[in-house]
């Protein structure tokens, strides 16, 4: 597997990173709002094999004090592979020197980025726009 790893924005097809999270499957996103989220980080990474858009992900960080890993996908043809490992491998050596660096997991996925290194946190909390949705999926937890 020959794959091409680009770390900017220039040239990124939106429609086709919108895909990518519906065939992950992370859900709907926006292409704007891709632009939108992917322009304000300060980490990026896009992966392509053969000019296909095959993994993504994203770090938003201020630069020294905390750094949030979020966006990871991976088409289904390439999960298994490594492939997310690697983008988040990078992501996280790119948010070195950071005081933190985060990250909320899809609910079953934990164990996936505990061999990254990342260990749960036992005081994080969150508002989301959709509160009940996010409990009902298990991302939130009133207790």
């Amino acid at each position: 597997m020959s794959l091409e790893w680009k770390y900017s924005t220039d040239g990124v097809d939106w429609e086709e990173l919108s895909a990518l999270y519906r065939a992950a499957p992370l859900g709907e996103k926006n292409p704007l709002h891709l632009q939108k989220v992917f322009s304000n980080s300060m980490f990026k990474c896009f992966v392509y094999e053969n000019s296909r858009l095959v993994g993504s992900g994203r770090a938003l960080a201020d630069g020294a004090d905390c750094s949030y890993v979020c966006d990871v996908a991976v088409l289904p043809s390439h999960q298994g592979l490594g492939l997310g490992k690697q983008i988040v491998s990078h992501l996280v050596e790119e948010s070195r020197g950071h005081k933190k660096i985060i990250l909320y997991a899809v609910p079953g996925k934990e164990s996936f980025y505990r061999k990254i290194g990342f260990l749960r946190m036992a005081t994080a909390m969150a508002i989301f726009e959709n509160q009940q949705q996010q409990l009902e999926c298990g991302y939130l937890s009133e207790s």
